[in-house]
């Protein structure tokens, strides 16, 4: 028993493993969805909103299926009207990282426009007004006060995020959730494996929710406190 236990254990470092590189997809989509929400150009204004939309109204289980099995199809038909007959498989575990990120993307970026929109404008202008460019005034003066702003929301993205990656094992990825469903298969004991899996699910997201706090203290210094759930 012993060794699924520990097999479980190695697997929860996968999960942590997905978990980030698909917050990083994620952060990096909701900046640049945000930019282009607040860009004022019509085509990226419609090309976000587009975005934010179709992918919050496509349950996820049905966008990793589409992103994994259609993804592959369409490679390999490109890679046929390119001349190579070679099929390739794509790989579970950027599949699944590149559809987290993807679907939370879609989060962030709701997250950090009404994080940027809070913000009042007439900081940015006098930044500008003293000479700063936009990159400058950006980083110096948006970008810390963002970050206060959009704790809150990015926090329960990030939580709900975790919880999201269990959806891999259904690609094939040998994550925490794979491996208590065999190991509960092997032995016919299935609440004890995935009870184990739960507790390891909420370990993480409870040393997030108490460093994400620290952050929160760390930029609502001299201002009012914000409160994460």
């Amino acid at each position: 028993m012993s060794d699924y236990y520990l097999a479980i254990l190695q697997g929860s470092l996968l999960t942590v493993g997905v978990s980030l590189a698909s917050l990083a997809v994620a952060t990096l989509l909701g900046l640049l969805g945000a930019a282009a929400k607040l860009s004022g150009s019509r085509p990226l204004v419609w090309l976000a909103q587009l975005y934010t939309t179709v992918v919050r109204g496509v349950p996820e289980l049905l966008m990793m299926l589409l992103i994994f099995y259609g993804g592959a199809i369409g490679l390999n038909h490109l890679l046929e009207l390119w001349g190579n007959q070679e099929g390739v498989d794509l790989d579970p575990f950027v599949a699944g990282v590149l559809t987290i990120g993807f679907i939370y993307g879609a989060y962030m970026t709701e997250t950090f426009r009404g994080a940027i929109l809070a913000i009042p404008r007439g900081q940015m202008e006098a930044a500008w007004a003293f000479g700063m460019g936009r990159l400058q005034t950006f980083v110096r003066i948006t970008l810390p006060q963002m970050v206060r702003y959009a704790l809150p929301s990015f926090t329960n993205n990030w939580l709900v995020l975790i919880k999201a990656t269990a959806l891999v094992s259904l690609i094939g990825l040998h994550d925490m959730t794979y491996l208590a469903k065999q190991s509960s298969a092997a032995v016919r004991e299935p609440f004890a494996f995935f009870l184990f899996a739960a507790a390891l699910y909420l370990v993480f997201t409870s040393l997030s929710l108490w460093a994400l706090r620290a952050v929160s203290r760390r930029y609502s210094l001299g201002t009012d406190k914000v409160q994460l759930l």
